[in-house]
């Protein structure tokens, strides 16, 4: 097989497609209108595939923090946090995480991914024993391969079979679950406290990557954990700051001093260079927005009941979970592209969900709700949904 092989595959995959038609995964836009609306190929378009959950990357104390720190640091560090990266506002970042969640320490890193990498590779090594939900991100399996652990994965929100995998296991050895709160294709949640209650039982550690959930869910915003009354039974909380936070970045927190060791341990913290300062200012007023308006979340949450009542009213089968991640679930890929095509060329974007991302009959368009999607944007959406929808067999009725 040739190098360049697996890449002539895409580009076969590619040609399948007819001149003018949009292209999965090359979807790009030409300018954002507000959190609702953006335009591509130069068209007004409905944005119900974001993750701008709370609907912050326009809000004026964000973009206001961003300006102020360009004027006072510059736009980037040119350096890692172990060299010259590190400025007075990582710091201070790092504090306000710590004391929003509670928790004693808390370190940041340049991209969400390199959070779960640094912790999963800084923490685990020969010997040790990660166990990871069946479902979980790009991120966490590739922070596993970077080790020199044995990896087992457990059926997906399953914590009986995450008991099962751990009682097999020999005693002596570490093991570190890794799980996420809110899962990213069909938007459900885990049942972390049984999986908490595993953990303790065979003595295994507890990493829950809070991704989504982060800002969407619990009655601060603090996630999954905090919804579910565990967050104290967590040994390390991850976080993105590219939903909710409308930044780039992550972190972790956690109650363990040994996190500070981080800064010494993980490659992928060690050698990327640290977040530039427009962005870890915005995010630093972000989270200020986040903790003084907790209405935002309320009004996520009403426009989250009123898409997913609209999509059944039409006819479309849904994921069972309530959450911002709305999925659609179509099934044939064939059938899952062309809904996705004339839904975007009628003004409507949705994430597209095919293989590799899933298997060929289980298809997704990933529908997502913002706090900030007014009344006229989701009837919009739905007029337009259950148009296509109707048009392409695959609902009953459209609304009018």
């Amino acid at each position: 097989m040739d190098l360049l092989d697996k890449l002539r595959v895409i580009e076969k995959r590619r040609a399948m497609f007819a001149e003018g038609d949009a292209m999965p995964g090359l979807t790009v836009i030409d300018r954002v209108l507000g959190p609702g609306e953006v335009v591509i190929g130069g068209r007004p378009t409905l944005m119900f595939g974001s993750n701008n959950y709370l609907g912050l990357t326009l809000h004026p104390d964000v973009t206001d923090a961003a300006r102020r720190a360009i004027l006072d640091f510059g736009t980037g560090t040119t350096g890692s946090r172990t060299a010259n990266g590190t400025l007075a506002i990582h710091e201070d970042l790092e504090r306000e995480f710590a004391d929003w969640f509670g928790k004693r320490h808390a370190i940041i890193f340049s991209t969400g991914y390199q959070a779960n990498l640094s912790l999963v590779g800084g923490l685990c090594g020969a010997g040790d024993v990660i166990l990871i939900d069946g479902d979980s991100h790009a991120s966490i399996y590739d922070a596993t391969r970077q080790t020199a652990a044995q990896v087992v994965g457990f059926r997906h929100n399953s914590a009986d079979s995450l008991r099962k995998k751990l009682e097999r296991l020999p005693a002596g050895r570490n093991r570190l679950v890794v799980v996420e709160g809110l899962y990213s294709i069909r938007g459900d949640v885990a049942p972390l406290r049984d999986i908490v209650d595993v953990c303790k039982a065979y003595g295994a550690y507890l990493l829950v990557d809070e991704a989504h959930s982060l800002g969407t869910f619990g009655k601060t915003g603090l996630g999954c954990a905090e919804d579910q009354g565990v967050l104290e039974d967590v040994d390390f909380i991850v976080g993105t700051f590219s939903k909710s936070l409308a930044g780039i970045g992550g972190v972790c927190v956690s109650n363990h001093p040994e996190l500070r060791a981080l800064h010494f341990l993980a490659r992928a913290y060690v050698f990327t260079a640290s977040g530039s300062p427009a962005n870890i200012a915005s995010v630093s007023a972000a989270i200020k927005v986040v903790r003084a308006h907790p209405e935002l979340r309320d009004q996520l949450w009403t426009n989250v009941r009123r898409l997913r009542q609209g999509l059944r009213e039409l006819g479309y089968v849904i994921g069972e979970t309530e959450s911002p991640i709305v999925p659609i679930m179509t099934g044939d890929e064939t059938r899952t592209i062309a809904l996705w095509q004339r839904l975007l060329h009628e003004g409507l974007y949705v994430n597209l969900i095919v293989p590799p991302g899933c298997p060929a009959d289980e298809c997704v368009l990933r529908a997502s709700c913002s706090a900030e999607h007014s009344a006229d944007q989701l009837r919009r959406a739905l007029g337009i949904l259950g148009r296509v929808g109707a048009e392409l067999g695959v609902t009953r009725v459209a609304m009018s």
